[in-house]
């Protein structure tokens, strides 16, 4: 090796080193701004019209609904999707179109709108628990359920485990229906897999707020939101997802999303194909998701039946609700 050579080392180490100290330097600030100057208690008004129920389950806490039962019929339940900034705001358009038709309720999750947020273990299991004990004290009769992305697989479970409380499941954009979301969770998730180590990762006490609060500006909160949009993104809903997420106890349920271990391996298999109750899977273009073992779901199971909705990204009651509504109304007429 020439001298000339062994000098460009120092150069090259001393160049990366000064990079590592900046991006130190960087990380370090905005966990300080995180923890000065980000409003994690920012006021949140209501996602919903109509009124708004707090009661206690003895596994899921406080949990809170927003419900309309003004009008005649079965009941309806919405549930909202798991994302860094979810709410029960994301099924505003069909809480506000069927509650002059029927009995419509709105449930926001565990770590979510005004329920129980603290940190804890988030598990499939708890979600599905809450579904359950939310069906079994406060509805008290076989209900329409719609629920929307993984919230879905949640529903499945608790259908699976008391379908008595089910009259039919309907999924918008669900998840566990692609070929490589089956691997990947699989392999977070399996023996050896590595979301208990990214949520320890995550999750870890120093840096944990700063973590979250940068995936939940407005920016960033915006960029993903416009990618469930086919067409224009209500800045409204930009609004509230942003004021979801700067609440007390926001990151804890995200930080177990983002990790992967509120996903649940064989999901289609072990799940979806075994329902005895009516299902419909609404879909088209998602960007989070994928659809191509919808096919073997349809082709396994007598009880499940899809339509997709042209042109959607995942929100299909917000970018075609007249079509998306149709949709449900013929299932729940036909069933």
């Amino acid at each position: 090796m020439s001298m000339q050579a062994k000098r460009r080392y120092p150069r090259r180490s001393s160049g990366v080193a000064k990079l590592l100290q900046t991006a130190a330097l960087a990380a370090g600030g905005w966990i300080i701004y995180s923890k000065t100057a980000v409003n994690h208690n920012m006021d949140l008004p209501e996602a919903l019209p109509g009124e708004r129920k707090v009661y206690y389950s003895p596994i899921s806490e406080k949990l809170s609904y927003y419900f309309d039962d003004s009008a005649p019929g079965r009941p309806l339940v919405l549930l909202h999707s798991i994302n860094a900034a979810a709410s029960a705001y994301e099924m505003r358009p069909l809480f506000e179109h069927y509650r002059s038709r029927r009995p419509v309720y709105a449930l926001d999750l565990p770590g979510y709108g005004f329920s129980d947020r603290s940190d804890r273990r988030y598990t499939p299991w708890l979600f599905q628990a809450a579904i359950e004990d939310f069906l079994e004290t406060q509805i008290g009769q076989p209900a329409d359920v719609v629920a929307l992305s993984l919230s879905g697989e949640f529903a499945a479970a608790a259908a699976q485990a008391k379908p008595g409380l089910f009259h039919s499941l309907a999924l918008l954009s669900p998840t566990g229906l692609g070929a490589q979301q089956e691997e990947r969770v699989e392999k977070r998730n399996g023996p050896g897999g590595r979301s208990k180590m990214m949520y320890a990762l995550f999750a870890s006490p120093v840096w944990a707020q700063a973590f979250f609060d940068l995936i939940a500006t407005r920016a960033s909160i915006r960029y993903f939101l416009a990618k469930s949009f086919a067409g224009p993104l209500p800045d409204t809903m930009v609004e509230y997802a942003y004021r979801s997420a700067h609440q007390p106890g926001a990151k804890n349920v995200p930080l177990h999303f983002l990790s992967g271990k509120l996903f649940t391996p064989g999901v289609r298999q072990q799940v979806y194909q075994r329902l005895t109750i009516p299902g419909l899977v609404i879909y088209d273009h998602d960007p989070f998701t994928q659809f191509d073992r919808l096919p073997d779901l349809l082709g396994n199971s007598i009880h499940w039946k899809a339509v997709r909705i042209i042109p959607t990204c995942g929100l299909a009651h917000w970018d075609q609700l007249a079509q998306t509504s149709a949709a449900l109304d013929n299932f729940w007429a036909g069933e």
